[in-house]
Parts: structure tokens; sequence; C-alpha cells
């Protein structure tokens, strides 16, 4: 048993206790801040991770039936605040876990205090009649559930809640548990934060000590600035870097002589420092630390008062509801991939804008800073190993006065290659990458680059050529709206591709001739699942190659968002023409780069026409022994929206 434990984090924890300045005890704070989540499992080893107010790193034992499972554990921790701890822990059985069968999982603290405290807190997680936390492994998945863009301030219930229902009905009727959860894009909205959520993540930097940094090129000084700056609140579009205009028309488009380095049309509260992140992605995962907040309008502007309380509404909504969300992701398997609004919108889109905010010494630490949080809180737990040397350098790096080597780190985290990853499971899951590895426009600065580049694609067909059947998460739809994708070509035309967010694959001629190609491949796997999310309404696509007798059976389900939705009556039109300018038998299919392929849309049961518009998480449902693959899309009420095959099929 090996438990590796930061020192530096100790003595830090040890000061802050001796201190009398220091008027944060631990005392007042929970021990567990948030998870513990349950995340990479195979037939014989699970990751949990787990943030805590104490260095005190809890111990992870496993048991079936009660019986202790024999293996070894291990624990990584990185100090993120003098009181902010975050764990990996990790058990590797030494024999295989039972296929399906639910595995007992406890945290134990060598501090008996805290211990005591652990288990009483930990009640609000179990389930009628549990008195452990829980998961299990299957090598053969049945029902698999995904979703993405969850935005706290977004006026409606969050369907990630859903999952704590399904797991409540599991328990209680005993019932078939949902297999695994796959998080496919904006888990957090770095870019377009509420006024009272910014309140509230400044409340928990105070609160946990949470590590400020200087910055460079800013007007701010230091991150410890955010709170009490005039332009703090609302105002931040005033705080980020500006570049000048170089064209009559920008500075006629912009109104000025400078236009914002980042495009996001709500970065009045764009996320700046490290810890702004990291208290971000806290206030997400877990309702321990809102109880203790108080969200007043210190600092507001009187004239965005009435936004702040329709924002506070919306939010307390999304509070209530965490206990749920909380629960359910300390029993079941999660994976995460990051989409724009985890780091900024339009992240990468354009080569053009990639030189600009990558040239600013603010705009790059603000990528890299959500980079960090995106690394510590989600990208730890998908592939461990693959992490392994960046989480060391942050670890060697992180002190008493934050981050050392802050800008070192940042080079190395846009440097990393290496998001992508696999699950082994039957059918594989392959996760992409649509974001860090893209395929440049070398034409024109200003065109969409493509989601993956020519290195990144042939090493993604490599990996499944030969497989029987493989499921693909792609953050973006393979297969979009065709008039929406036509009305973003339009825009791009005219060096807009920023403006409507042209970030589609069949933007870029390359990436799409290429992605396509490998489905015309005749080493393609047969059965092929794509899940995506990212464009706020849900619909599933069956496609075939034309012309060809043994077409792989291509099923793509895009469900989307978890907290967020398109305008309803936007949609409702573009799904509209979208049926009668690309009906099967339109001579404009003849004009997109899917020709040679055959899309038919499931109508979903509710709603109207192909498209669904409403706060959902995606339920797939796949049977081993055909080809059937059901999708639903499961709606924050509760209701059920089924997106049934045709009888021709």
């Amino acid at each position: 048993m090996a438990y590796a434990l930061y020192a530096p984090c100790l003595l830090i924890a040890a000061i802050s206790i001796t201190l009398k300045e220091n008027v944060i005890s631990t005392q007042h704070l929970p021990l567990v801040i948030a998870g513990p989540i349950v995340r990479k499992v195979t037939s014989n080893l699970c990751y949990i991770w787990v943030v805590t107010s104490s260095a005190d790193a809890p111990s992870l034992t496993l048991s079936h039936d009660e019986a202790p499972i024999d293996g070894d554990r291990q624990s990584e921790t990185i100090c993120v605040g003098t009181h902010a701890f975050i764990h990996l822990l990790s058990f590797s059985a030494s024999k295989p876990f039972d296929d399906s069968a639910r595995v007992s999982y406890q945290l134990h603290f060598d501090n008996k205090e805290h211990q005591a405290r652990w288990h009483k807190e930990q009640q609000a997680l179990l389930y009628t009649g549990q008195s452990t936390l829980s998961f299990h492994f299957t090598e053969t998945p049945k029902t698999i559930l995904h979703g993405s863009c969850r935005k706290p301030h977004f006026h409606s219930d969050d369907a990630l809640a859903q999952v704590d229902t399904l797991h409540e009905h599991a328990f209680g009727q005993k019932s078939s548990f949902p297999d695994l959860l796959l998080m496919t894009g904006d888990q957090i909205y770095a870019d377009d934060v509420a006024g009272p959520m910014l309140k509230a993540i400044h409340s928990v930097i105070a609160r946990l000590g949470l590590f400020h940094e200087t910055l460079e090129g800013a007007v701010v000084s230091n991150t410890q600035e955010l709170a009490t700056h005039p332009h703090g609140y609302y105002e931040r579009e005033q705080l980020l870097p500006q570049i000048s205009t170089n064209t009559v028309l920008s500075s006629l488009f912009f109104g000025a002589k400078k236009k914002p380095v980042f495009t996001s049309v709500n970065a009045q509260n764009h996320l700046i420092g490290s810890a702004e992140i990291i208290a971000m992605y806290l206030l997400v995962w877990s309702d321990t630390l809102w109880a203790e907040i108080t969200i007043d309008k210190d600092g507001i502007p009187d004239k965005y008062s009435a936004t702040f309380d329709k924002e506070n509404e919306a939010l307390k909504g999304f509070v209530k509801q965490l206990p749920q969300v909380r629960r359910a992701l300390a029993h079941i398997p999660t994976y995460m991939i990051f989409d724009d609004h985890d780091v900024t919108d339009d992240w990468n889109l354009t080569r053009g804008w990639e030189q600009e905010v990558y040239g600013n010494p603010l705009s790059k630490r603000m990528i890299g800073n959500a980079l960090i949080g995106y690394l510590l809180c989600q990208g730890w737990g998908n592939a461990p190993k693959k992490v392994t040397a960046l989480i060391e350098k942050v670890k060697q790096s992180t002190g008493e006065q934050g981050i050392a080597q802050h800008d070192e780190i940042i080079d190395d985290l846009l440097d990393f290659d290496q998001w992508h990853y696999r699950l082994d499971t039957t059918p594989p899951i392959e996760v992409l990458d649509t974001r860090t590895q893209r395929w440049r426009s070398e034409s024109d600065m200003n065109k969409p680059s493509g989601l993956m580049d020519w290195e990144a694609l042939c090493d993604f067909q490599h990996s499944i050529i030969g497989k029987e059947s493989v499921i693909v998460v792609s953050a973006a739809p393979i297969y979009g709206v065709k008039v929406i994708e036509a009305i973003q070509k339009v825009f791009t035309f005219f060096g807009k591709a920023l403006t409507v967010d042209a970030e589609n694959w069949m933007a870029h001629k390359g990436t799409a001739n290429v992605m396509l190609n490998i489905f015309r491949h005749y080493k393609t796997p047969p059965e092929f699942i794509i899940l995506s999310g990212d464009v706020h309404y849900s619909f599933v696509y069956d496609v075939r190659l034309r012309f060809r007798r043994n077409s792989p059976h291509i099923t793509q389900f895009t469900c989307s968002g978890l907290k967020n939705a398109f305008p309803d009556g936007l949609i409702k039109w573009l799904d509209r023409l979208n049926r009668i300018l690309y009906r099967s038998k339109s001579p404009l299919n003849l004009f997109t780069r899917r020709r040679n392929m055959s899309v038919k849309a499931r109508e979903p049961s509710m709603g109207y026409g192909e498209l669904f518009n409403g706060c959902a998480i995606g339920v797939l449902k796949i049977s081993h022994k055909n080809t059937d693959v059901q999708c639903k899309a499961l709606l924050s009420n509760g209701k059920e929206v089924e997106f049934p095959t045709s009888k021709n099929d």
C-alpha cells in the first residue's frame, strides 16, 4: 500500500492551524467538500475523485456482500488552497469484479475525528436501505447515459439529477442500474457565469483559501483584486485583453478601434484565475459549500440589479438539485471530455483566434487556468496514467504561494495531445478530443479549423479498424443539421465563422473528407454508434452508405443540453426549413459532403418535427444479441422522449 501525499500541502495545513490570524477553521468546513465521484472503473481497478478540507487523505477499501476485497490501494493529493485538497484514490483488486455486481466502497481517514465526521456526512449520499457507497462494472454495458451543456443559471431543471432518480428506482425495485455516464462537454461554463455564481465563487475562494496568482499584461496585478475591482462583476470585458482592429470593416463591426480577444457574447463575468475555476467546479459538483454562502449585491452596479435577481432565482433551482447530482455521481462510473465552454467560447475555432489568444499573456493564462481545472477535476479521472507527468509537475510546483511554475505548467498543458481516451468495453468506447488537435486552415486564418487534424484522425481510424462495433463520443455531432451547417457556411464565406460558432465536422474540407472516408472504409466496424451534444437540442440519425450493399449501420444520438436549450421558436423554424430544403429527394443534398450517404432522422415521440428541444440526458440501450439501438431522452421533468426506428429500417 502506498500513499502519496504532497508534503508542502501538509506543511501549509499545519501552519494554518497554528496561526492566530487564520480565522477559518476546518471545524467550520465540511470534511469532504466535493465528491466522492466514481471515475474510471475496469474489471479489477477503480478510481474515486474527492476533495477534502483537510490534508488527511482518505484511503479506499472495497467489499462485496460485506466480504472485504483484497488489493492494493493508493492515493494522489494536490493542494489547491489552505483548506482544499484534491485526491484521486485508486484500488487495484487482486481478482476481477463479478460482472454487474455492486461493489461497495468506503473512505477511511486516519484521524478518528475526521472518520466520525465523514461517517455522518456520507449519510446524505446513501440510498434507502444502503449502508455504503457502491458502483458496478460490466464489460458489456447495456445502458449508457450521456449528456452535455450544464449551465447553472439556465431557467430549467437539471436533467443530470435524473441519474439519481434512476439509481433510486434501481435500489428500490432491485432493477438494473445504468452502466456508465458519459459527460460529453461543457461540464462548466467558464465564459458564461452568472453574477450570483461569481459571488459564490469568491466566497469559496476566501473560505477555502484557494491560491491566488499574479497576472501579466492585465489591468489587475493579482487575481485577489478581482472581487473588489469596479469592473469585477458584469463588466469583465473591460479587464480582458483587446487587440487593435486591422480593417475598416472590423472597426465598424466592433464600433471601436479595438476588439476583444475573447469572442464569447457572455464574457461579462468570464473566469480569469485558477482559483475561480477550481471554485466553480466545487460549486457545480457538490452542495456542501452552498449552505454557508450568502449572496449579496455588494459591488454589483445598479444597472445590473434586475439581471442579478433573475440569475439568482435560476441559480437557487440549480443548488436545490445538487444533492441529487452529488449522490448519483457517487454511485456510477463517470467519464468526461471538454468542449469549448469548459475553457472559453470558440476555443481554437480558427487559426486567427489561436494567434490572438495565445499571443497575449493574460488570455493565454486564462486558457491555461481552465485547462488546469479540467486536468484536476475532469481529465485526471478519465485515464490517470496518461496524465501522470502533468499531475507530478503540478504537485511539484505547488507550494505556500500557489503554483510556482505557472507558465511552464500551462505550456505543458497546451502542448499535451493525449486528452482522448478509450474504454475497453464491448463495444469499445472511443472518446475524441475535438478541441486541441485542430486541422488549421492554411488558406485563410479566419476559416474554421477542422475538429481533428490528419494525424489524430489516422490514429482514430487505426484504433477502430477491424472491430465488430464501436461507440464514438464526439462533442459536436458528426452528422449535423444540414440547414444549420449551410447557414454557418454562408457566414464563414463572409469571414464571420466566429459569429455563428461554425464548429461542425463538415466546416473543414480536409477533416470532413477524412472522417467520411473512415466510414466508407471496408474495414470500418459494421456497427457504429456516435454520441454527441453541444448543440442544445436532441435528435437521432440513422446513416447508411448509398450504392453499397454491405453498409455499416451508423446511429448518431445527439442529446443536449443537461441544463441548456435552443430558443424554442427558432429551432422550430430551422427544423421546418431543414425538412423542406433537405428532404430525401431534394437536389440540395447533391451539394453536401454527405451526398453519398443516406441520413434518416428518427422522429421523436414528443415535440415538433425531427429536432427535440428541451433539457434532457440521453439514455442509450444496446442489445448485444442483435443490432438494435434504442435512444431515449430523459427530460429534466422525468418524462421520456423516444426516438423509435422506422419500420423500413
